[in-house]
């Protein structure tokens, strides 16, 4: 065997090693999905309602303990996410993390979302998809114009550049995007696809802010998303009081690699 190849198999062994420290921690299955259609919230619990207009965005203030719904209730869309720490936005988001530490790029109901200083920004609290894209990213005017005629139109890239202006950030600072209802699967040979089944009208996600945020977000058609006409639906957004969580409520006790996320949290006051 090679020097190259054996650096490989050894990289590998140590890889699934660690993984299986990690996994063991974990309960053996995360709960099913939410019902499509929602939860129920309370009325006293609302604190604003939005609609993003399909080719547009949003962005707002969280504070840590309220929670985003994002519902589809329109029709199918895809739905891009930025996050920044209000406190210090240098931090930031980061999808390739909140991948690697939980050991998975399926993100459902009792993942986290973590920032790139290993702290949780989002706890996913229910989710009746799970088909949401943490590889890819966003459309940009170049992809647009490859799969679009007569444009231009809006896309993911440009829509994050204004919401960071707008919230007194630059270009610079906007992370990678966490892409949500994008059904994008990995095949056997690692290609990615589409699986169009994987949405439908009434889903929706509900994500609980663990520190205070600054939130932005696009409607705008996934790169992958072969539907050929430039034609997303608007997005339901509400902005409420999430319910205090539980002493073993699963986001924070899911994996060690999560408890060790809020540990960070609690150590800088989140």
């Amino acid at each position: 065997m090679s020097d190259d190849a054996s650096a490989i198999a050894e990289n590998r062994r140590r890889y699934e090693e660690l993984k299986r420290a990690g996994q063991g921690h974990a309960p053996r299955a995360l709960p099913g999905p939410s019902p499509r259609g929602g939860v129920p919230l309370d009325a006293a619990a609302i604190l604003h309602r939005e609609t993003i207009p399909g080719g547009w965005y949003w962005t707002t203030a969280l504070k840590a303990g309220e929670a985003l719904r994002l519902s589809l209730d329109h029709g199918p869309s895809s739905v891009a996410l930025v996050a920044w720490s209000a406190a210090d936005p240098s931090e930031r988001l980061n999808y390739a993390d909140t991948v690697k530490v939980q050991w998975t790029a399926a993100l459902r109901k009792g993942r986290v979302l973590f920032s790139d200083m290993g702290r949780v920004m989002f706890s996913l609290i229910e989710d009746s998809c799970g088909s949401h894209d943490a590889l890819v990213g966003g459309s940009n005017a170049a992809s647009n114009a490859a799969r679009y005629a007569g444009g231009p139109h809006r896309n993911t890239r440009d829509n994050l550049v204004l919401a960071a202006l707008k919230t007194g950030l630059d270009r610079r600072d906007i992370p990678a995007c966490i892409s949500f209802f994008a059904p994008v699967v990995v095949g056997p040979e690692g290609r990615l696809g589409w699986n169009a089944s994987g949405r439908a009208l009434g889903d929706f996600v509900d994500l609980r802010a663990e520190m205070d945020l600054i939130v932005a977000l696009s409607n705008c058609p996934h790169p992958l998303d072969p539907t050929p006409d430039y034609a997303p639906n608007p997005v339901a957004v509400t902005r409420f009081r999430a319910p205090a969580p539980a002493a073993d409520d699963l986001c924070r006790t899911a994996t060690i690699e999560a408890v060790r996320g809020f540990e960070n949290n609690a150590a800088a006051g989140f």
